[in-house]
């Protein structure tokens, strides 16, 4: 029985970046780091890599972890920084903020760019969409009313964020 989406997993050029970005901006927490050595043949076998080679982090924050990866084996193909979000593919993480307008604000400053700024969607709903060091598109989005049917109940909240 599947019970939830328990991580989203990102590959990265410069994971101590990637960690940076999602710790320090977006107040995420790194509960573990690892990886592996060409030779590790289970890797090998979940990845479909061969001789493949990688080091890890795992962030936790709210309901939410995401696993970062830099794979030094095999070579990884750059990936487009500023890929369409109507490509086929992941298009986005969405993370539920409180104050849209400030943290907004607050990460425009710190450097994080966006396409534009928080759209009133109707219904108490407002979103707008920046990108992560990679390019990854990451999604702010105010639910005001605590009780539609999208909002996040009875889930923590992030450590680091406002």
């Amino acid at each position: 029985m599947i019970r939830g989406i328990h991580h989203i997993a990102i590959s990265t050029r410069d994971l101590e970046r990637a960690v940076d970005f999602y710790c320090r901006l977006l107040g995420f927490e790194k509960v573990f780091e690892g990886g592996w050595s060409v030779g590790y043949e289970s890797a090998d076998m979940i990845t479909g890599l061969k001789d493949s080679s990688a080091r890890m982090a795992m962030l936790s924050g709210g309901n939410a972890i995401i696993e970062l990866f830099h794979y030094t084996s095999p070579t990884p193909r750059t990936g487009e920084p500023r890929r369409a979000v109507c490509d086929h593919g992941i298009t986005h993480i969405c993370l539920e903020v409180v104050g849209i307008d400030a943290e907004y604000e607050r990460l425009k400053e710190m450097g994080m760019e966006f396409h534009c700024p928080p759209q009133d969607f109707g219904k108490g709903i407002k979103a707008t969409y920046g990108r992560d060091p990679d390019g990854n598109v990451i999604e702010l989005q105010e639910i005001a009313d605590p009780e539609h049917p999208m909002a996040l109940r009875g889930r923590g909240t992030m450590s680091g964020s406002r």
